[in-house]
């Protein structure tokens, strides 16, 4: 059995790398080569969210098993901890542990990027974030190699963190990064917006974005909290990574549906729909976007499966 930790991970799955992975995975997670059970998240007397998630992707099936525990945020620690179990399909034997840390942080960049790619304007060149942590970090990277970016705008309630993740990036891609005081500053004028924070209530509103974005919701993955507000939710077109998760465990979908402001026929369909040509993507320059991330374990097991084949290919 071999166990791979972060260091190799992010030295064979680049952001390009898992845009190409994520992209096949979500094609076949639709077409039915690929295959997850609902997963299981229990909320632990810390806070910390708990869950295992399945996944059979063809060569390997395994789980990831992680906590993702937000008072972590903007401290030496990441915000998510765990591994991704593979076993290996002919035999089922166990093939290994890959570092979950490192996959949910570059996997969860490389989705949003394929989701950039089809339902963005092509002329979009601003970008915005709400959060300046990890999942920042690994959407910048991402969304470069499917956009041409040229100016970045972030916000996040910590200044500090939001300075360093300027200094950061500008260093790294020579990209001009504005620090901006509120929420509204940092969106008004964006292209593409990743709302990345760990929050809980809405902190982005119709009224804040402008015709013609593209939104990627990542930052809430259960029933009860939310980063896109009912209004706007109502208003833009609205994709998936699973469907069945979305009705399941959106809270982004669930409150503003119990609201009565939209229903089930508001989900356009999944990325992986999209991919396959089942729904139509943008269909305007003028039309506002959506896609609700909520993570998937095809996700994380099909970046595993590259990283433990790249290893072997090493060898």
């Amino acid at each position: 059995m071999r166990i791979v930790e972060g260091e190799a991970v992010r030295k064979h799955l680049t952001a390009k790398a898992c845009i190409s992975v994520m992209r096949q995975a979500l094609a076949d997670l639709e077409n039915g080569t690929y295959s997850q059970p609902p997963r299981m998240i229990c909320i632990m007397p810390n806070t910390a969210k708990f869950g295992f998630m399945p996944a059979y992707v063809g060569e390997y099936f395994g789980a990831k098993v992680l906590n993702a525990y937000g008072p972590n945020e903007g401290t030496e620690y990441p915000s998510h901890i765990g591994y991704v179990m593979l076993f290996e399909s002919e035999h089922c034997t166990v093939a290994g542990l890959v570092d979950a840390t490192s996959i949910t942080e570059i996997r969860t960049g490389a989705v949003s990027a394929v989701a950039t790619d089809l339902l963005a304007r092509k002329d979009a060149h601003r970008l915005a974030f709400i959060g300046a942590g990890a999942q920042a970090r690994s959407h910048l990277a991402a969304i470069r190699e499917v956009r041409t970016i040229t100016e970045v705008s972030v916000y996040d309630i910590r200044p500090e963190s939001a300075r360093r993740f300027c200094r950061e990036m500008e260093e790294a891609y020579h990209i001009p990064v504005t620090v901006c005081g509120s929420v509204r500053e940092a969106v008004k004028e964006a292209d593409i917006i990743c709302t990345v924070s760990p929050g809980t209530e809405p902190v982005l509103f119709a009224d804040m974005v402008k015709p013609g974005c593209h939104i990627n919701a990542v930052g809430t993955f259960t029933p009860t909290t939310r980063e896109v507000a009912s209004d706007l939710m109502a208003k833009g077109k609205l994709y998936a990574d699973q469907v069945e998760a979305m009705k399941r465990e959106s809270g982004e979908f669930l409150i503003p549906k119990e609201e009565k402001l939209l229903d089930d026929s508001a989900i356009r369909g999944s990325i992986g729909d999209v991919i396959l040509g089942n729904v139509k993507g943008r269909e305007s320059e003028e039309e506002i976007t959506i896609f609700d991330a909520l993570g998937l374990a095809v996700e994380d097991v099909a970046s595993a499966a590259y990283v433990m084949k790249m290893e072997h290919e090493e060898e």
